[in-house]
């Protein structure tokens, strides 16, 4: 079957002398109510430029292939002056080659508000994603329902709460990428949640339940719009944003290339590329040997994938715990990193919540993953022990246990206590645990284990450099006990490489892994603790 190369230049033919008058008449509203969607109104134009907003059809247009999309709904409310499409623009299209459908907010007509038809058009995308199974680019800017339609769109099977019922259908099964280029406000605010990914524009994006005046009202908070539910606060506090945009084209162009990492849906082979050397190839010098030393671990996972190749996820979050796609050898993987730059690498409450999500989305899709872990274990003390340290820590333990993908386990220092569990140590069946020469792994670190056990002997002895000798000599029992070849010899490891051998390792076991059982547990589900 041929598609044709170019549309009409007019949608529909003007009226014919001699012919059915209401036919013309038809044509006429119809050519009208589509140029009335086509492009904004005068004073529309003005607020979007004054924002630095593009219009939603030039959005569209950077996202999809050229005369690739085609549109659902575009009449939809075209009686009802002022709601050309009922501020909503749905369809499908390919982004370089790859079949997807896009659900865009007008924020031109009524800033971009819900009426009955607006969430119909929503509902029907959904409901199309999940029969093809395609993936789907949701374009949020919008202020949320409008409350004089609430009877029509709210409380329905076919009302609000259906789209976010599909969205969770639609998780692990198709990926979902939000570009937030403006407000996603009260219920609203869910679509952005639902997603695998929420790039926010700086500046003009936000997310929240409640707006400044409402909670002003409600509480009695006096609060900006940036402080309540802005996108720097997201994408570095609350963790609901993942990445930061400059403007609409880069949101969408970051959408495009965290798409250029995922399959199209839950039964797709991910993308392949060409592979490439990384740039700054692993030396033996990358990670120190002294563990008290802190480092980047970037410059690892910069030296391990191909050459400019790592997408990070949620970068201003949690970063003591670095999460992104990279490419070995032209494949996706994905990388869980404790980065000792930040907070000595220690685990926390958000880290493990940024990690267990990771995990789940990268088991979802078929991406293997790359743990490397540098972590001294999961933080104490009274603050994060109320915020639910061990329930966290327990969900993030969780995701790597049920994860069916492959799973490699690379120990670039220490990994202590709870710490190497949560970074798929032996004892979470990864397809590997290797280490470099650096590596440690124990219950804790040699300080903490002889000030645990010794303590009172310690302190019983009065001479001070008796003292000194007497904890060196338990300091080095201790690690004796844990020495690295010990535990090769013992099978607690799979082997140790050095780190120039390191990429060309895990390529290699890689390639075993493709036709893995993905089975874990015969169940409904478990009951994460989340």
């Amino acid at each position: 079957m041929t598609t044709p190369s170019t549309q009409p230049e007019a949608p529909f033919a003007p009226s014919t002398e001699g012919g059915d008058a209401r036919v013309g008449d038809i044509r006429g509203r119809l050519a009208r109510a589509f140029e009335d969607s086509a492009a904004p109104s005068e004073k529309g134009r003005a607020k979007l430029e004054s924002q630095h907003k593009l219009y939603v059809r030039e959005r569209i247009a950077l996202l999809f292939d050229e005369g690739s999309f085609v549109e659902d709904g575009r009449f939809a409310n075209s009686t009802a002056q002022g709601l050309p499409a009922d501020g909503v623009v749905t369809g499908r299209g390919t982004v370089d080659g790859r079949p997807a459908i896009v659900v865009a907010n007008d924020p031109t007509v009524k800033a971009g508000s819900w009426g009955a038809r607006t969430v119909e058009k929503i509902v029907r995308a959904t409901e199309m994603a999940l029969r093809e199974e395609l993936p789907i680019f949701w374009f949020v800017d919008s202020a949320g329902a409008r409350i004089t339609d609430q009877v029509e769109l709210f409380p329905g099977r076919r009302g609000a709460g259906r789209i976010f019922h599909n969205q969770v259908a639609l998780s692990g099964k198709v990926p979902q990428i939000c570009c937030l280029f403006g407000p996603s406000a009260a219920g609203g605010a869910y679509i952005p949640a639902f997603t695998d990914i929420v790039i926010m524009v700086d500046g003009n994006a936000s997310m929240y339940l409640g707006s400044p005046r409402m909670a002003e009202m409600v509480v009695g908070e006096k609060v900006s719009l940036e402080e309540m539910g802005g996108a720097r606060m997201h994408c570095s506090v609350s963790g609901c944003g993942d990445l930061l945009a400059e403007d609409d084209a880069e949101a969408i162009e970051l959408a495009k290339l965290y798409f250029s990492y995922v399959p199209s849906n839950w039964r797709s082979e991910r993308p392949s590329y060409l592979a490439e050397e990384p740039s700054a190839p692993l030396t033996r010098h990358t990670v120190p040997e002294k563990e008290s030393q802190p480092f980047d671990v970037h410059e690892v996972i910069e030296g391990l994938v191909d050459d400019d190749s790592f997408f990070e996820l949620k970068p201003l979050y949690a970063a003591e715990l670095v999460t992104g796609f990279g490419r070995l050898g032209g494949e996706t993987v994905g990388i869980v990193a404790n980065n000792s730059s930040v907070k000595g690498g220690v685990l926390f409450v958000d880290s493990a919540d940024k990690a267990a999500r990771f995990i789940w989305l990268c088991d979802a899709f078929n991406i293997p993953l790359v743990y490397l872990a540098d972590v001294p274990g999961f933080m104490i003390g009274s603050d994060v022990e109320r915020a639910g340290i061990i329930r966290h820590g327990a969900k993030m333990i969780t995701a790597v246990s049920e994860a069916t993908v492959p799973q490699f386990s690379v120990i670039l220092r220490k990994a202590y206590g709870a710490g190497l569990y949560a970074m798929a140590g032996p004892g979470f069946a990864p397809d590997a645990t290797l280490a470099l020469p650096t590596a440690r792994i124990a219950v804790m670190g040699p300080e903490a284990a002889v000030n645990a056990v010794f303590a009172n002997k310690i302190n019983a002895i009065e001479d001070g450099d008796e003292r000194a000798r007497y904890v060196a000599d338990r300091r080095a029992e201790y690690e004796e006990d844990v020495d690295l070849e010990r535990l090769a010899a013992d099978l607690v490891i799979d082997g140790v490489v050095e780190a120039d051998a390191l990429r060309f390792e895990l390529l290699r076991r890689l390639r075993y892994t493709a036709g893995r059982d993905r089975g874990f547990s015969e169940r409904r589900h478990g009951v994460p603790p989340v």
